[in-house]
C-alpha cells in the first residue's frame, strides 16, 4: 500500500519512558508513520568505550512496530560523546587558526582521524548488526549534515596523502598551484600544511585542494559506514541528510551516488512569498541531485521560520506548514519529516520548532499537525510509484550546479566580493519560478541532450572538457545562457590567458579585456533600460549579436548583453548583474527563444503549478502564493476538497488545489 512518509526526528532517550505511551497516542492521532531514532544518541548507546546499552532502543523499536510506525534509524555519529574526546583528544577538531575545540556541543570530531572513523564504524555495525532485520526498520540515516571540517595534525597527515595520490610528485603540485610565487615552492610533501591561517593571502589553489580532500574526507566516511550497513541489512535503503543550500563542504553528487536515497533538511528564513521561491529551489536541487530516483524531506519546521540575518525565530502563518509541504510533494518528496517530535525542556535547540510544542496538543501547531497528517493520509494515491518512472514532469530548463564553483568564488583575492555562487544561482532559479518554469540543477559532465536550455551562473572555473560538453550542446540545437567571469579560470584557478571568460568566450563569440567591477550600491542602467550592479565587463564582440550596451562611462555604448548563433543553437551572455525586473525579463526572453513555456499556461506571476506522476495518472499541484485571488483553467478532480472542477477555477490568496486530471497530458517534447 503506498503512502506519504510523515514524523519527524524522536528522541525518546531524552525522555522518561512514562512519556512515549502519550507519544504514540499523539502519533496514531496526527497520523505519523515514520519517526527518525538515534541521531545524537552516541553516549546513550555507547555510555562507555565498547560496552553498549540498546536496552531503551530495543523498547523503542518494538514499541514503534507494535503501533504501525515505521522507523528511520540514524548513526550518531554526528555526537561523539565526552568518554571519545578524553580518549582521543588528536580526534577533536581544530579550526583554521589552530584552535582545538572540545566537547560540549554537536560535530566535535576531525573526520580525518582514524580514531573516530573507527569508532563511526564500530558503532554503525553494532547498530545495522541488532536492528538490521527489525521489522520496524524502514530505511538508515547515517550521520547527520555531513560538513565538519579540521586542520591540525590528523588533517594534515591525510590531506599530504590525498595530494600525493593527487599528483604523483611535488613538482607537478608546485606546477599546478605556481608554487614559485611568493617563494612557496615545496621540496616534499612533508612540507605541506592544510591551509590555516597565515601572514596574508593564501595560495587559491591550495585552498581549493583542501575543500576538494574536505569533501573526499567527508565522503570516504559516509562511503564506511554505508558500506557495514549494506552488509549487516541488506535490502534497506540508505540515505544522509543534506544541508540545503547553506552548506558546501562536500559535493552533492559524490554523496548521492554513494545513497540510495538523497535527503535534505530544509528552513527557509524569508517570512514572504520569498520562503515559496526557496521551498521550490530546495525540492528542484534535492531531486536532481538524486537524478530521478525518490527524496526524502528528513527536516522542515513545524512553526518556526529561522531568520538567522534578524536573529529570530518567527511564527509560521496558519496554513502554511500545509502548502509549503504540498510544494515538496509537488517536486517529488516522498513525504515530511520535520526536526522535531518534542522540544527538549532544556537544551541548545529547546525552542526548535517542534510537532508537539511545550504547550502540548491543545495548541494551534498540534492541531495543524494532525490536520497535515489527514492531508498526506487522503493523497495517498500519489504515493503510488509511477507507471514509467518519472515522479515529476521532465524539466526543459537545468542550472549548471557545481561545488568547484562555488568553492572557487570563495577565494579572498578575486575582483570583488559579489560573485558567491549560491546567490547567482537562487536568482536564476526565481526568475525561472516567476515565469512558471520549473528546472532541474545539473553538472557539466551530464547528459544535456533532454534539456532546451542551459543557464552558468557565476561558474568561475571551468575544465576544457566542460566548455566542450556545452558547446557539444548548443551546436546541436541547445541554447545557453553564461553570466560575466565563468570560465575565467580552469579547474585549478588557473587563469586563462587572451581575455577573461575564456572557456566559455569562444562559444558566446565575445572577447573580455577587463573587469570593472562596482561599488557596494551602486548601478548602472543599459540601453534597453535594465537595471544592474556590482559587475560590468569590457567586452568586444568576436561574432556575437549585441542586444543592450552600457550607459555609463568608461563603458558607454559597450556590449552588456549579446547573443550568439553557435551550430543550431544560440549562447546568451551576460556582462553584469541584473536586478530581479531586469532577470526576470531577459530570463523570459531566453525563454520564448528556446521555446520553453510554463507546465501550465497560467502559471507564474506568483501562482505555482506543477504535475506529478503516480501510477497512470498524472496530477497537477497548483497554489497561489499572492496576495490577491487567481483565475486558473483545470479540469479534474481535486482531492483536497473531494470536488470535481471545470474551466476557470478562482484560486484565492494561499490556496491550495491538488488536481487528478481526467486525462494523463502527453509527454513534453524535446526537439
Amino acid at each position: 500500500m503506498s503512502e506519504f512518509v510523515y514524523g519527524g526526528d524522536y528522541n525518546p532517550e531524552q525522555w522518561p519512558e512514562s512519556v512515549w505511551a502519550e507519544d504514540v497516542r499523539l502519533m496514531r492521532e496526527a497520523h505519523v508513520n515514520r519517526v527518525t531514532v538515534g541521531v545524537f544518541s552516541w553516549s546513550s548507546l555507547e555510555p562507555e568505550e565498547g560496552r553498549y546499552d540498546f536496552g531503551w532502543l530495543d523498547r523503542v523499536m518494538d514499541l514503534m512496530h507494535t503501533n504501525g510506525i515505521g522507523v528511520v534509524l540514524a548513526t550518531p555519529t554526528a555526537s561523539p560523546p565526552p568518554w571519545f574526546t578524553f580518549a582521543h583528544p588528536e580526534a577533536l577538531p581544530v579550526t583554521a587558526d589552530g584552535v582545538r575545540l572540545v566537547h560540549g556541543s554537536r560535530d566535535t570530531y576531525n573526520p580525518a582521524a582514524p580514531a573516530y572513523r573507527d569508532a563511526a564504524r564500530r558503532i554503525a555495525g553494532a547498530l545495522a548488526e541488532r536492528y538490521g532485520r527489525h521489522p520496524a526498520l524502514r530505511m538508515w540515516h547515517v550521520h547527520n549534515e555531513y560538513g565538519t571540517v579540521s586542520y591540525g595534525p590528523e588533517t594534515d597527515r591525510a590531506f599530504r596523502l590525498w595530494l600525493a595520490e593527487r599528483y604523483g610528485t611535488v613538482a607537478a603540485l608546485n606546477s599546478t598551484w605556481n608554487s614559485a610565487f611568493w617563494s612557496q615552492s615545496y621540496a616534499t610533501f612533508e612540507h605541506i600544511l592544510a591551509p590555516q591561517a597565515t601572514q596574508y593571502l593564501p595560495n587559491p589553489a591550495h585552498l581549493l585542494d583542501f575543500k576538494r580532500f574536505s569533501a573526499d574526507t567527508l565522503r570516504d566516511a559516509l562511503r564506511e559506514q554505508v558500506a557495514v550497513i549494506r552488509e549487516l541489512s541488506p535490502g534497506v535503503p540508505v540515505t544522509t541528510n543534506f544541508m540545503l543550500p547553506s552548506w558546501n563542504h562536500y559535493d552533492q553528487w559524490d554523496f548521492a551516488a554513494e545513497i540510495d536515497e538523497v535527503s535534505i533538511d530544509h528552513y527557509p528564513s524569508a517570512r514572504d512569498i520569498e520562503g515559496e521561491t526557496h521551498v521550490a529551489f530546495g525540492a528542484d536541487v534535492a531531486r536532481s541531485f538524486n537524478q530521478g530516483r525518490p527524496w526524502v524531506l528528513m527536516e522542515q519546521a513545524t512553526s518556526l521560520i529561522y531568520d538567522y540575518a534578524a536573529a529570530r525565530l518567527f511564527a509560521k502563518d496558519p496554513g502554511r506548514l500545509e502548502r509549503n509541504t504540498l510544494q515538496y510533494l509537488a517536486r517529488g518528496a516522498t513525504g515530511s519529516l520535520f526536526f522535531q517530535w518534542r522540544s527538549p525542556r532544556v537544551g541548545a535547540e529547546f525552542f526548535h520548532s517542534p510537532m508537539v510544542p511545550h504547550a502540548g496538543e491543545d495548541t494551534r501547531v498540534f492541531r495543524e499537525i494532525v490536520a497535515l497528517g489527514h492531508t498526506l493520509t487522503s493523497l495517498a494515491e500519489i504515493a503510488e510509484p509511477p507507471a514509467d518512472g518519472r515522479r515529476v514532469n521532465d524539466a526543459r530548463v537545468a542550472i549548471v550546479w557545481d561545488s568547484i564553483a562555488w568553492w572557487a568564488a570563495e577565494t579572498r583575492a578575486l575582483p570583488s566580493d559579489d560573485l558567491a555562487f549560491l546567490p547567482a544561482v537562487r536568482a536564476v532559479h526565481r526568475a525561472l519560478w516567476w515565469q512558471g518554469v520549473s528546472c532541474d540543477v545539473v553538472r557539466l559532465d551530464q547528459d544535456l541532450s533532454g534539456y532546451d536550455l542551459v543557464l552558468v551562473p557565476n561558474k568561475i572555473a571551468a575544465s576544457d572538457a566542460e566548455a566542450e560538453t556545452l558547446r557539444a550542446f548548443v551546436t546541436a540545437g541547445g541554447h545557453a545562457a553564461v553570466w560575466f567571469f565563468s570560465g575565467t579560470t580552469d579547474e585549478n584557478l588557473s587563469v586563462r590567458p587572451g581575455g577573461f571568460s575564456g572557456a566559455f568566450a569562444p562559444l558566446a563569440g565575445i572577447r573580455v579585456e577587463e573587469h570593472h567591477p562596482l561599488a557596494a550600491g551602486e548601478t548602472v542602467q543599459l540601453s534597453d533600460g535594465s537595471l544592474a550592479d556590482a559587475w560590468a565587463e569590457d567586452l568586444q564582440v568576436t561574432g556575437a549579436e549585441v542586444l543592450a550596451t552600457f550607459t555609463h562611462a568608461p563603458l558607454a555604448g559597450g556590449p552588456a548583453i549579446t547573443r550568439n548563433r553557435l551550430g543550431a543553437g544560440t549562447v546568451h551572455y551576460l556582462a553584469t548583474r541584473l536586478d530581479a525586473a531586469a532577470l526576470g525579463d531577459h530570463i523570459g526572453r531566453i525563454l520564448a527563444e528556446a521555446g520553453v513555456t510554463p507546465e501550465h499556461p497560467q502559471a507564474g506571476d506568483g501562482v505555482e503549478i506543477v504535475r506529478r506522476y503516480a501510477g497512470t495518472r498524472s496530477y497537477l499541484f497548483v497554489f497561489n502564493h499572492g496576495e490577491s485571488p487567481r483565475t486558473v483553467d483545470l479540469n479534474g478532480y481535486d482531492l483536497l476538497t473531494d470536488a470535481q472542477l471545470s474551466g476557470d477555477i478562482e484560486l484565492a490568496p494561499a490556496a491550495s488545489i491538488v488536481l487528478r486530471e481526467d486525462a494523463l497530458p502527453d509527454a513534453p517534447h524535446h526537439p
